[in-house]
C-alpha cells in the first residue's frame, strides 16, 4: 500500500477534534527543551548503496563504553542461546495466542513464565505481561484504586526511581488519582511520615521500592500491617534479578509486586523493549491486566494450556478493563523464561553474588581516593550505590573524566551526588580504569 502523508486540510480536521488550534498547541504538553527547532540533520536523496554506506561511516563514529550506570536498566550478560531461540521466526511473529489449538507452545511458555515469577515474588498470580517496570507500576495503582472503589488517594515513596514516579504521576493525571510522595531520611522512606499520612484514612494503596531509586534495601517490617490496617493495598516495585537473594515481595506482605524484568536475559538495547512484570495476590486475580494463561485437561483427558479469565480483558470488557496488553510483551516473557531456567536458583544467587561484591569493592576503592563518599554508609545495598562527590569537583567533572577513558561512570542526581551500578560483567581491569580515572582528578 502506498503512503500518502495526511494533507493540510487532514490536519485542520485532526486539530478541530482534538480542538487544537495549531500543532504547536497539540504538542504544549511536550516540554520546550524536548522539541525539535532546525531540520533534521539528513543528506540528500541517495541510492542504496550511498544509503548503506552513509549508515555505516556513521556507526563507525560509535564507540561503545564500559556501562556502569544503572537506575533501572542493567548491563548483564544473556546467554547465547536467548538470541538464538529468540530470533527464531516461530517465536519473533507469534501473535497473542487466542486459539489455543494452535499456540500451546506459545501459552507453555508463558505459563512457565507466569509460575517461575510467582515463585520468585512470593505471590500467587502473574500476568504476561507489561511492557515496562514503570507502567506496571502504574497499572498496579489503578489496580488499588479500583479495588478501593471510593478512595483515589495513592501514597508513593520518594526513593522510587524517579522516572517510575512520573508514570505514575501521567497515568493518576487522567485517571483522577491524587499521588502524594511519602519524605525519605537517610536514603529510606520515611516510616513516621507514612503513618500520619496513613491515618487520614482515604488511602487506596501504598507503593514503594526495594532496592530502591539509590540501590538501598530498604526495611519494610510491619509495613502490610499498618497499610492493611488503613484499608489499602501494598505495592512493591522491586528488579526482578535480585529477587532471588533478597526477601521477595509477598514475604514483606504486598499485595501487588511489580518491577522490571529487564535485569532477566535482555539487553539494555538503548532503552527497550522492556518487560514489567506484575504478581498479586489471589484475592485480586480478577483485577490484574493482561494476559493470563492457565492450565488444564480437554475432553481427551490431555494436560493442555488456555488464556483464561478473559472476561476482564479489552476484547470483552472494552473501555472497563484496566488495560490492554498484547503480542509484543510475549517475546520478552519467553527471553526472561528462558534466562530463569537456564540459570536456575544457583546461577541467579551467584551472578547477584558477584554484582554485590564489585559494586562493594568498588565503593570501598573510590571511597579511598579521597575523592568521592557512600552518601549513606549506615544503608544495606547490593548492586548499585549512591556516591557523593567531594569538594572542588562535581559529578560532571567525574563522569565527563571517566567518558574520555571510554565508561559510562553511573547517573547523576544533581552536581554533588550519583548513582553507580555493577554487574558480573565488570572486570578487574574496568574497575582499575574507574578508580585511577576519579584518582587523577
Amino acid at each position: 500500500m502506498r503512503f500518502f502523508p495526511h494533507t493540510p486540510d487532514d490536519i485542520r480536521e485532526m486539530l478541530e477534534a482534538c480542538g487544537a488550534a495549531t500543532l504547536d498547541d497539540l504538542y504544549s504538553d511536550v516540554p520546550e527543551s524536548l522539541r525539535l527547532r532546525r531540520a533534521y540533520d539528513l543528506p540528500a536523496s541517495l541510492s542504496e548503496p550511498e544509503v548503506r554506506e552513509w549508515f555505516e561511516a556513521t556507526a563507525s563514529k560509535c564507540s561503545p563504553l564500559v556501562c556502569f550506570a544503572g537506575a533501572g536498566a542493567y548491563d548483564h550478560y544473556c546467554p547465547a542461546v536467548i538470541d538464538a531461540i529468540t530470533s527464531r521466526s516461530e517465536y519473533l511473529t507469534a501473535y497473542t495466542p487466542y486459539q489455543p489449538e494452535i499456540s500451546q507452545g506459545t501459552l507453555q511458555y508463558i505459563f512457565e513464565y507466569q509460575s517461575m515469577m510467582a515463585s520468585l515474588t512470593g505471590l500467587d498470580v502473574c500476568n504476561a505481561s507489561m511492557y515496562d517496570g514503570a507502567t506496571a507500576t502504574a497499572e498496579a495503582m489503578i489496580m488499588a484504586v479500583n479495588a478501593a472503589k471510593r478512595k483515589r488517594r495513592v501514597l508513593v515513596s520518594s526513593t522510587i526511581n524517579p522516572e517510575v514516579a512520573q508514570v505514575i504521576g501521567t497515568y493518576a493525571r487522567y485517571q483522577g488519582i491524587a499521588v502524594e510522595m511519602i519524605p525519605q531520611k537517610d536514603g529510606v522512606t520515611a516510616r513516621a511520615e507514612l503513618e500520619l499520612m496513613l491515618g487520614a484514612g482515604d488511602v487506596a494503596g501504598v507503593i514503594a521500592s526495594t532496592p530502591n531509586y539509590y540501590g538501598i534495601l530498604e526495611d519494610f517490617t510491619g509495613w502490610a500491617d499498618l497499610i492493611h490496617k488503613a484499608k489499602a493495598l501494598f505495592i512493591i516495585n522491586s528488579p526482578a534479578l535480585p529477587l532471588a537473594v533478597i526477601k521477595p515481595q509477598g514475604e514483606w506482605g504486598a499485595d501487588i509486586a511489580v518491577g522490571d524484568a529487564q535485569t532477566l536475559g535482555m539487553p539494555l538495547s538503548y532503552g527497550g523493549p522492556y518487560l514489567g512484570y506484575m504478581v498479586a495476590a489471589k484475592s485480586l486475580m480478577r483485577k490484574l491486566p493482561g494476559r493470563i494463561v492457565g492450565a488444564t485437561t480437554d475432553e481427551k483427558g490431555q494436560h493442555v494450556f488456555v488464556l483464561t479469565l478473559q472476561a476482564r480483558e479489552q476484547h470483552i470488557r472494552r473501555e472497563k478493563a484496566t488495560s490492554n496488553i498484547c503480542s509484543n510483551q510475549g517475546l520478552m516473557t519467553l527471553r526472561a523464561g528462558m534466562y530463569l531456567s537456564l540459570m536456575g536458583a544457583d546461577g541467579l544467587r551467584e551472578v547477584n553474588r558477584l554484582s554485590t561484591d564489585c559494586a562493594h569493592e568498588l565503593a570501598r576503592r573510590l571511597e579511598a581516593t579521597g575523592k568521592m563518599r557512600l552518601s549513606h554508609p549506615a544503608q544495606p545495598f547490593l548492586n548499585e550505590f549512591k556516591m557523593t562527590v567531594a569538594d572542588p569537583l562535581t559529578t560532571a567533572d567525574i563522569l565527563d573524566a571517566l567518558r574520555r577513558e571510554g565508561i559510562l561512570g553511573g547517573v547523576a542526581i544533581d552536581e554533588r551526588e550519583m548513582i553507580i551500578a555493577c554487574t558480573e560483567t565488570r572486570t578487574p581491569a574496568q574497575m582499575d580504569k574507574y578508580v585511577s580515572t576519579v584518582k587523577n582528578l
